[in-house]
């Protein structure tokens, strides 16, 4: 950049090109609304316009902060719930190790079920880990989960998933006898997913009805190398199951540290799906889809709820896979193709996971439940339940959505194959910088749409949207010539 050698000023050049950065800048919005404008119809709403379902909000109140702090001193009192603790039938009666953990969580899943007239199905899925690095002799390993199945036979297929890991660690990844309370790691992603299964499966005793069907989820060895995610994820693979969304709560007990923010959760989701073979990454080069996998579109979804449903805590969408040096259970589901994010809160601190409880030089190690903010694993809890009951509310995300390519021209023709409880569409689409969708269209009839926005200035999205306003996830087109 060159200065005037002197004033130290800009000089007349450099000034007047950021002028006309800036003028750009200010311009793209307006520019981009008024080559919209320029189609039949009337102009485009706004993607971020709030939509609300009376029932889903009645059901999210429900959540309470005092049932999750008794949920999490639970989980707590197990002492050490590692994956290599005891689960032998002695430790289980005396209410210690992982095992005592386990039946105790089974116990819940159960105990909602009977209070919603069986509604929930509560099942458990139990296999033999190998010695690894951190498995020092084959280990069982039992993944706990309940399903409320959807009331549509036509959607009952389609999944959406919540999970938490109820294992815990100290500073020791092979110790399993001293205390491991994990109270925030995951202890409060072990609450999310219980307490979530509590209100959505009460919502349901009371005549509301989810047409797709929901599992509350809770894995063990996470902290040996995500073993129980991964046997789950490989599962629903095998078996063939429409995972459409998986929600993974770990840390998000809102630590009580000074710096922390307590009014945001961030959401991690991976831009790259990890399924992708050379050829598919190139092709998402080349049409600029970087930004627009499955779990990244799931991740823009919850902020959709996010800002429709008053959760107490917002969504910050984070564009990338998982913290530096650290990983979790949604990847475990991303490496088999499912669309899956992580929760966690805005600021960790470090010396309260994976540290064995102690006192030294004055600073206080050990992942104890009162560094814990119930309120806000309460809040990261409604916003789940919320995303979960929109997904299985809404119609399935229309199929074979291409967009036409064949001419060259700046319109757009978008084609897709109908949905399943779909009483209209909807085209979503934003510049190719902006993080979430700007603008959508509504498309009453038909499973085709024409828009006078130009394909190469913007990303495109087809949504499916029921009688009552439910919309389903988003799907980006595939050109099509």
């Amino acid at each position: 950049m060159a200065e005037s050698a002197s004033s130290g000023y800009p000089s007349k050049s450099l000034a007047a090109a950021v002028l006309v950065a800036l003028a750009l800048a200010l311009c793209a919005p307006l520019c981009l609304a008024q080559e919209m404008a320029q189609g039949q119809g009337p102009a485009p709403r706004l993607a971020s316009d709030p939509h609300v379902d009376t029932h889903i909000a009645e059901a999210i109140r429900q959540v309470s902060a005092d049932r999750i702090r008794q949920t999490i001193e639970k989980l707590v009192s197990f002492q050490n719930r590692s994956t290599i603790s005891a689960q032998d039938e002695a430790s289980i009666k005396a209410g210690k190790g992982i095992g005592s953990a386990r039946e105790w969580i089974k116990a819940e899943f159960e105990r909602y079920s009977k209070e919603c007239g069986g509604c929930l199905e509560v099942k458990t899925d139990t296999f033999t880990e190998q010695p690894g690095e951190r498995i020092p002799k084959p280990t069982e390993i039992t993944n706990v989960y309940a399903v409320l199945r959807g009331t549509d036979p036509k959607q009952a297929d389609r999944i959406v998933l919540v999970t938490g890991h109820y294992d815990s660690r100290n500073s020791d990844t092979l110790n399993g006898t001293d205390p491991a309370p994990g109270a925030n790691d995951d202890g409060s992603g072990t609450a999310v997913s219980l307490e979530c299964a509590r209100v959505l499966s009460k919502a349901v005793l009371n005549k509301v009805k989810f047409p797709a069907t929901i599992i509350f989820l809770t894995v063990a060895g996470e902290e040996q190398g995500l073993n129980g995610s991964k046997h789950f994820a490989q599962m629903a693979k095998q078996q063939g199951w429409k995972l459409e969304a998986v929600l993974n709560n770990d840390i998000v007990g809102g630590d009580r540290s000074p710096q922390q923010d307590a009014s945001v959760v961030r959401v991690f989701s991976e831009g790259l799906p990890a399924v992708a073979s050379e050829a598919g990454i190139k092709r998402i080069r080349a049409l600029g889809g970087e930004s627009d996998s499955t779990s990244r579109e799931l991740a823009r979804y919850i902020a959709d709820v996010g800002r429709s449903y008053d959760a107490g805590v917002k969504p910050l969408l984070v564009f990338r896979l998982d913290r530096f040096l650290r990983g979790g259970d949604h990847y475990s589901f991303n490496q088999q193709g499912f669309a899956a994010v992580r929760f966690t809160e805005f600021r960790e601190d470090f010396n309260h996971q994976h540290q064995t409880p102690r006192t030294e030089n004055g600073i206080e190690y050990g992942d104890l439940a009162k560094f814990v903010d119930f309120d806000y694993v309460a809040h990261v809890a409604r916003l789940n339940a919320a995303t979960l009951a929109s997904l299985v509310s809404a119609p399935a995300p229309p199929a074979s959505v291409k967009m036409q390519t064949k001419d060259l021209d700046n319109d757009t023709t978008l084609t897709w194959e109908p949905s399943s409880g779909a009483a209209a569409y909807e085209v979503v689409w934003r510049s190719t910088k902006a993080p979430d969708w700007e603008y959508v269209q509504t498309v009453s009839s038909g499973t085709r749409a024409t828009l006078k926005v130009s394909k190469d200035n913007v990303i495109f999205g087809v949504r499916a949207v029921d009688a009552a306003g439910h919309r389903s996830l988003p799907v980006v087109p595939e050109p099509e010539r």
